[in-house]
Parts: structure tokens; C-alpha cells; sequence
């Protein structure tokens, strides 16, 4: 007989393993509403550490959150050609309110560059007035037709980042430094890697002039966009006309910038370091990083052990540790045990009368690596002084394992499409660094012959050591490297 508590198996089926794990490790559900989510307590807690850490950092750049309205006049999206035209397959459309159909359609927000830089353009009389860096946590709404849990839903949560500066320079300057904020999140906090480069013209957000990227890979080697950043220029800028007048009295056209990442981080983190049974959370995340499990067999054992590990649990909490009792009557060890593991909670302590007598605790880690023992044996207060060290090296401990893996299936100075295609297909996939003449037919053709997208022109610190000097399309000169992957 199969049981039941297990999970498809990764090299089995991965999309299968990550459709169960996001429903059994109670991240989120499927709603009423098709390609909409509900996301429960567990996986909502992940996003709320998400939430917190980068508000900080968001904060910490000099910006501030506002709120924009959902609904979104048809005519502002219509204002910029490029915007519509990549975003109107999308659009969900309100035409009926308060019993009548209303004059002009409303848009619910697929994202807020239009009626933002409306009202930027309301505040900015000056260059006095510049630069304006404001942020809003929101929902957003793009009617996908096929959807997955947190990677594509057609409502999602995020953060959009939108900003109006004096200079292009400016502009651009804001632009990457975002992009290295959303990198050193991804990195320090999810503990995922990622590389980061610009998009090419085919790839770019509809209306930027350039868009920058973090492209994580996933345990199947596909990639996950897992954040952008754009320099808008001045596209948004003269059509809703957010003017000032300039240090030399004349009147000039702000430039603009978006940034924005969502609950689409939640996928990618599953997807990072997710085993057969179950979530890893990075404890820099984990809503509880340490679950006490008292283990009794008799009620006269009962009071004691239970007593103990709420004992346990304060001096963690005063230590800055978020950590959780399970004293639960209907449960059997066991049982907790594996929901425990299925969450991904990184550390577990167990305590029975035993280690009451000898004053000592198990001390479980989630993910260990390979040869090592996941269970010690540890005095208690030792064990106890020790915990914010062991999430600390946990969480560096991912991250390592993230780039070993990654760093493992990059495959550079491919030559030829064929070996691309043959990289990209074999089990595990990959990222295929090849050169590139900037050719958007070759880009193009690639595309259609294996199904890989170009992911990014990676910044110097992704690229490769001896550059590509031919074109993978042909014999034309290569003008730059770029990466190729599957993607989400």
C-alpha cells in the first residue's frame, strides 16, 4: 500500500512534486475564482518575512509606500502604444457598476505605471520637486489562461516600485540600484542565486526603453524571472505629460523607472530548495524557525515535559528565535514530525522524560549535508546558546548548496544551436551561455527551434572568462554573451 504522506518524486515528475507540496505544506489552495489562489497562513507568513525585509531595504534607498486605486481608466492604457499592445490580451475589464454600464471601461490594474506617473505628474511642477521615489505593496490582476500556484495566477501580490527623476543618468542610476537590492534579497534572504542582466528589445517590459533582470534557476533547471527592473525613459512621461521646469528654466520631460517583485518569489524559494519530502525553509523566512515537540507516553509525564518545553520556547523567544510549541493532544510524535518536515521548519527540538533526567535535548535539522547526522544529542543549555549560530549556518548552507547546483549546470561557450538545443532538453536542463550578434531573427529562431528564451545579457560579473567571439546563429561576430534557458 503507498503512503499517502509522500510526495511525487522530483526526478519523477517536477511538476507534479510542486503542484503537491504547495497544497500539502499548506502554502496556498485554489479558489472559486479560475487561475486565483488563496494563500493560507503558512505561505502567507513566508510572503509577510518577504514583505518586511524588502520594505526595509526599499526604505533604506530613500523610498517611501503610497496607494494607488485598482481601477484604472481604459483610456490611460491606451495612452502608450507599446504598454497596451503587451498588455491588452491580459486586461481584465470592469464595464458594469451600480446597476448601469459605465461611461468608460476601467481596467482592474495590471500594473500602476499609468495612473501613477498621472498623479506624478499633478506633484511635479519643479526640478525641486524630483526625485519622487514611492513604492506600493499591492494586488494585480492579468488574466493568464494557464496558471500554476504563486509561479502564474492571474491575481497575484506585489511590490511596484515607481520613481521620476531629472536625468536619464539618474533614472538609469535608480534603475540598477533596485535591480542590485531585489539581487542582494534573493541572495541573503531567499539564500537563491541569481543572475542579473538586461533583457533583450523582444524580452523587455512594454513601453521600457531597457529592462534588467534576476534570473534564478530552479532544481529542474528551468529559470525563473524572479524580479525586473525598468528605465521607463520618457515614454510615460510625455503621455501623460509629467513635465518641470529644469535648473535652466526650461520646461523638460521627467524620466521614469518600475520595479517590481511578487508572490512569484514564494514559487521560486519551493522550487530552490525543496526536497522528496517536502518545503526547506531558509530561517530567514520561516515563519517558525524552531518547532519543540514534547514526547510523552504516560499523563504523569505529561505536565513536566509539556512544562519544559514551553520553558524552552520562552528563552528562544528572548534570544529573537521564532519558535513553536506543538503540544497538540491528537497527535502522536510521529505524525507531527512529518508535518514539521513537510513545512519545511528548519530546526526541531524534541524533549521526553528521558532528556528531562539528563538535561539534554535532540536537536533536528531539516537538511544536513550529505554524510552528515541531521540528530544530535545536546546538553540544553548548550543546545539552547547555540540555536541564531545553527539558523545562521543553515541559511548560509543553502545558499552554497543553490550555487554549487547552479554553477553545475551552466554551460558556457556553447557553439552551435544543436548543442544548445541538446543542453536545454537533457534531464536537469540548464543555462547555455553562448555569443550573440544582437540579431533578433536569430533570437527569434532559436526560440522557435528549442523552445529556450535568450534570459538575459548578463552583467560582468556573470560573464563568461574568455568572451564568445562568434554568433551561435551563424559566422556573424558575436557583440556580447548571453544566457539561454527554459523558463517558467
Amino acid at each position: 500500500m503507498a503512503d499517502d504522506r509522500k510526495l511525487t518524486p522530483r526526478a519523477e515528475d517536477f511538476s507534479a512534486w510542486y503542484n503537491e507540496l504547495v497544497l500539502r505544506a499548506e502554502l496556498a489552495d485554489h479558489s472559486p475564482v479560475r487561475g486565483s489562489m488563496v494563500i493560507r497562513p503558512w505561505g502567507y507568513g513566508i510572503w509577510e518575512n518577504m514583505q518586511r525585509a524588502l520594505d526595509d531595504m526599499f526604505k533604506a534607498t530613500g523610498h517611501e509606500n503610497a496607494y494607488f486605486p485598482l481601477l484604472i481608466p481604459m483610456s490611460f492604457i491606451e495612452r502608450e502604444k507599446e504598454h497596451v499592445e503587451g498588455f491588452k490580451p491580459e486586461l481584465a475589464v470592469v464595464t458594469h457598476a451600480g446597476g448601469k454600464e459605465l461611461e468608460e471601461p476601467l481596467v482592474i490594474r495590471p500594473t500602476s505605471e499609468t495612473v501613477i506617473y498621472s498623479m506624478f505628474a499633478k506633484w511635479v511642477q519643479s526640478y525641486r520637486d524630483l526625485p519622487i521615489l514611492m513604492n506600493q505593496w499591492a494586488n494585480v490582476m492579468r488574466w493568464e489562461l494557464r496558471t500554476r500556484l504563486f509561479l502564474r495566477t492571474s491575481e497575484f501580490l506585489w511590490q511596484e516600485g515607481h520613481t521620476a527623476h531629472a536625468s536619464e543618468p539618474e533614472a538609469e542610476e535608480e534603475t540598477r540600484r533596485m535591480l542590485e537590492v531585489y539581487r542582494q534579497f534573493m541572495q541573503d534572504w531567499i539564500a537563491m542565486p541569481v543572475v542579473t542582466g538586461l533583457k533583450s528589445e523582444s524580452e523587455k517590459f512594454a513601453g521600457a526603453l531597457r529592462t534588467y533582470t534576476c534570473e534564478a534557476m530552479m532544481q529542474d533547471g528551468k529559470a525563473l524571472q524572479a524580479g525586473t527592473s525598468h528605465n521607463l525613459g520618457q515614454n510615460f512621461s510625455k503621455q501623460f505629460e509629467l513635465t518641470f521646469q529644469n535648473e535652466e528654466g526650461v520646461e523638460a520631460f521627467a524620466w521614469n523607472t518600475s520595479w517590481g517583485v511578487s508572490t512569484r518569489l514564494v514559487g521560486g524559494l519551493v522550487m530552490t530548495h525543496g526536497d522528496d519530502d517536502g518545503l526547506v525553509l531558509p530561517p530567514r523566512l520561516a515563519p517558525v524557525q524552531v518547532v519543540v515537540v514534547p514526547i510523552f507516553r504516560k499523563e504523569e509525564e505529561r505536565t513536566a515535559v509539556v512544562e519544559r518545553a514551553h520553558q524552552i520556547r520562552s528563552r528562544l523567544q528572548e534570544a529573537g528565535v521564532r519558535v513553536r510549541v506543538d503540544d497538540r493532544d491528537h497527535l502522536n510524535p510521529g505524525a507531527k514530525f512529518w508535518e514539521w518536515e513537510r513545512k519545511g521548519v528548519p530546526l526541531r527540538i524534541e524533549i521526553g522524560p528521558r532528556d528531562l533526567a539528563k538535561n539534554q535535548v535532540v536537536l533536528v535539522r531539516r537538511v544536513t549535508p550529505e554524510g552528515e547526522d541531521r540528530k544530535a544529542f545536546l546538553d540544553e543549555n548548550e543546545a539552547l546558546a547555540s540555536i541564531p549560530g545553527r539558523l545562521e549556518e543553515f541559511q548560509r548552507y543553502l545558499l552554497e548548496r543553490a550555487v554549487e547546483a547552479r554553477e553545475a549546470r551552466s554551460y558556457r561557450g556553447v557553439t552551435s544551436i544543436e548543442e544548445l538545443q541538446e543542453r536545454v532538453d537533457a534531464p536537469g536542463g540548464g543555462f547555455v551561455y553562448t555569443g550573440w550578434s544582437g540579431d533578433p531573427e536569430v533570437e527569434r529562431r532559436i526560440q522557435e527551434t528549442t523552445k529556450a528564451t535568450l534570459r538575459c545579457i548578463p552583467d560582468p560579473a556573470f560573464r563568461s572568462e574568455s568572451p564568445p567571439e562568434r554568433c551561435i546563429g551563424g559566422d556573424a561576430p558575436s557583440k556580447m554573451e548571453v544566457v539561454w534557458a527554459k523558463a517558467y
